[in-house]
């Protein structure tokens, strides 16, 4: 086996540069499958387009906008970069997202609607909010935990009439679990996946376009607030969300396998005049919102209290709910002292070069003086408002006060001028600096209000 290995590594670049370096020091015993923490780089391979994975209704536009690569998610082709490398990249884009106003195409978050007589009982049971609480015509970023408190999704919940609700899915399928709980609980609803696609309109300038496409009135549109409209002749949903943190819309179009192309086109048109590029979602922005990323952040082995999200398990909800027993047992435990998790997610400012595209792994952390590694990079991006590199990232409870120093391991292709690939860190505040547009979160946090409703 060794003699095959050497061979490998010989011809193969990758393996000869240690890419198959499987790291094992970073204690995972806690959870059932651990992160894959192995240190491969960018190891390029071109992506097989297929039958196998959904393509959107505005896969091909993205396509005619210039989208030179993807991932998928959901189980659906997803377009992640739009200006090439050499021409500025993510970088570039991120200017048109924080300077003008951007198109994304987010067909990805797949919509499961729940509907009829006990839509609102039977999403109380699966959410941990109180979906009483949400009106028709409003939304709300909810999680649905499994029994263990473990996060199975973090969608945005739209409530689209008394009797109808959308779940808009982050990357992790949802709809068969729904199923599945209903075939023991017998709810009287509908559970399906409809033919509604969302547009993301994000940047400074994206009320004014909004206001172009629909009218005044959008302007006056809560945070996560909905309103009907029209565009192109076609009915639609808009919603004051987004994946920046900043005031963003976005627009839900049912029947889009039909009419993509009608919706499409009337924003690129009415956006000429505010100078709208189509760009992929902007992580850089949503780390330093401190929104999250399933499967990047947080899954279903992490509890809520680990990531920042304990605002999202109330104390006043009396409603059982799914996870309700071993969350409450989790959240004694943290009072009295005792927590049944090793890491936790905090923010990190750290050294290095400018990291300005998506990381192809996990980067590993140490304590400051280096040494063994206790944690983990998630997501990591240059900020260009605050000049470093930022990210969110696991490290063990001891290391998560804010001041702390810590280690970050990075590929070489981010090395320090010295050349260094063990660059300083230290722990900061989540988020990492204020919105520009502050969104109703960080309004109510700044008036001391618990958002654990």
């Amino acid at each position: 086996m060794a003699v095959k290995i050497e061979h490998a590594r010989q011809d193969n670049p990758q393996l000869r540069a240690g890419a198959a370096r499987q790291p094992d020091s970073v204690d995972q015993s806690n959870r059932k499958v651990p992160i894959n923490l192995r240190q491969s780089g960018p190891t390029p391979v071109e992506m097989l387009i297929s039958t196998r994975v959904r393509k959107s209704p505005y896969w091909h536009l993205a396509y005619e906008a210039g989208c030179w690569r993807a991932t998928v998610y959901n189980r659906m082709y997803h377009p992640r970069g739009y200006v090439r490398p050499e021409q500025g990249g993510a970088m570039l884009e991120y200017e048109s997202l924080v300077n003008d106003v951007t198109l994304w195409n987010v067909a990805v978050e797949r919509q499961i609607q729940v509907k009829g007589p006990d839509a609102e009982r039977f999403v109380n049971y699966v959410i941990t909010r109180d979906a009483t609480k949400i009106k028709p015509m409003r939304g709300k970023y909810v999680i649905l935990c499994n029994e263990e408190g473990g996060i199975l999704n973090d969608p945005v919940l739209l409530r689209v009439a008394e009797d109808e609700f959308w779940f808009s899915l982050s990357d992790s399928d949802l709809e068969l679990w729904l199923r599945g709980v209903n075939v023991g609980m017998g709810f009287n609803v509908s559970i399906a996946e409809i033919d509604v696609s969302p547009l993301q309109i994000q940047g400074p300038k994206s009320e004014a376009l909004m206001a172009d496409l629909f009218g005044e009135a959008v302007r006056d549109i809560p945070y996560y607030g909905l309103m009907a409209g029209r565009l192109a002749g076609h009915d639609v949903i808009v919603s004051q969300t987004g994946f920046t943190g900043e005031k963003g819309y976005e627009i839900y179009l049912p029947e889009s396998t039909t009419y993509a192309e009608d919706i499409w086109y009337a924003v690129l048109d009415a956006g000429e005049a505010h100078n709208l590029r189509v760009i992929a979602p902007a992580h850089h922005r949503r780390i330093a919102a401190g929104i999250l990323s399933w499967g990047q952040d947080l899954d279903a082995e992490t509890l809520p209290f680990q990531c920042n999200l304990a605002y999202q398990v109330p104390r006043n909800k009396d409603a059982d709910y799914i996870g309700k027993q071993r969350l409450e047992e989790v959240r004694a435990q943290l009072e009295a002292g005792h927590s049944p998790f090793t890491h936790t997610l905090v923010g990190l400012r750290f050294g290095g070069g400018a990291v300005t595209d998506y990381a192809n792994d996990f980067w590993l952390i140490s304590g400051p003086d280096g040494g063994k590694p206790q944690g983990y990079v998630t997501s990591p991006w240059y900020s260009p408002e605050l000049e470093t590199n930022i990210a969110l990232a696991y490290v063990p409870l001891a290391l998560q006060a804010v001041g702390t120093r810590l280690t970050v391991h990075l590929p070489v292709e981010y090395a320090a001028m010295d050349g260094s690939t063990d660059v300083e860190a230290e722990v900061v505040d989540v988020p990492f600096r204020p919105s520009v547009n502050p969104n109703a979160r960080e309004r109510a946090r700044a008036k001391g209000i618990d958002f654990a409703d």
